[in-house]
């Protein structure tokens, strides 16, 4: 969530809610801090759960704040397809992420 101190996140985990600060400069455009924060979680998943994940954001209700699903990306399976051509992960547990 864009605030005058800057970015702020919330990622909420089955343990509990951890909220910080995205290192990007205060006037970084919507798109970039998204961008920032997807790579911000996933980078996070492989330092401390050895794991790959997959970003997933929903539709914004605001332009400076997002929600995202973060799942586990697919091992060894490559990703199906549905009816409409849409690729599918394996589901695993999931994280969701919030940029507030």
């Amino acid at each position: 969530m864009a605030t005058p101190e800057g970015w702020r996140t919330s990622v909420l985990t089955e343990g509990g809610m951890l909220c910080g600060r995205l290192d990007v400069p205060i006037n970084t455009q919507p798109h970039d801090a998204r961008a920032a924060a997807g790579v911000m979680v996933t980078e996070l998943a492989r330092d401390f759960h050895d794991t790959d994940v997959k970003v997933s954001w929903d539709a914004p209700q605001q332009l400076w704040s997002w929600t995202a699903q973060v799942t586990l990306a697919a091992d060894d399976e490559p990703p199906s397809l549905d009816a409409e051509g849409i690729r599918h992960l394996r589901a695993g547990p999931s994280i969701r992420h919030e940029t507030d």
